[in-house]
């Protein structure tokens, strides 16, 4: 987003986006009253904010523990030469993957995994390793979890 965007989300705007960030099933009328507007102006505001890019998903925040991946962890990976292509094209078809960021500095990407068990980490980055190198990082735990970037501008 161009700075000059940024500059259109004014404060009704920032207090939608956290409604939504706390919770993207509520409904319109909640939303409005949330946020002090009518259903219709609500409905037009966030049709202008997915429009203009600010808004781009409605999603969940799933516990992969819960769904049986009780392992976690962040995977540093730096192809071998030539390999740049083959090796995103490895991390984008394992669904284990469920992040991964093309970075800069010494390695190229850095991705989140899922596992169910060391084995089957192995057997993943198995098939990495041999077009990359790899550095793994087990997740203890996550003090931060994925959040909204500070929505009011300090000038």
């Amino acid at each position: 987003m161009l700075a000059n965007e940024m500059q259109a989300v004014d404060d009704i705007d920032r207090a939608m986006i956290e409604a939504l960030a706390g919770n993207s099933r509520i409904s319109l009328k909640e939303l409005a009253q949330a946020v002090g507007l009518s259903s219709p102006s609500a409905a037009e505001r966030l049709r202008r904010l997915e429009d203009r890019g600010v808004v781009t998903l409605f999603t969940i925040d799933l516990d992969p523990a819960a769904i049986g991946y009780p392992l976690q962890a962040i995977v540093r990976v730096r192809p071998l030469p030539g390999q740049l292509h083959i090796v995103e094209r490895i991390i984008q078809d394992t669904p284990e993957f469920i992040e991964c960021d093309k970075v800069t500095g010494d390695d190229c990407f850095i991705a989140r995994l899922v596992v169910r068990s060391m084995g089957e980490l192995d057997n993943i980055l198995d098939k990495v390793a041999e077009r990359a190198e790899t550095n793994t990082s087990m997740i203890k735990s996550s003090p931060v979890k994925r959040r909204l970037p500070p929505l009011i501008r300090k000038k």
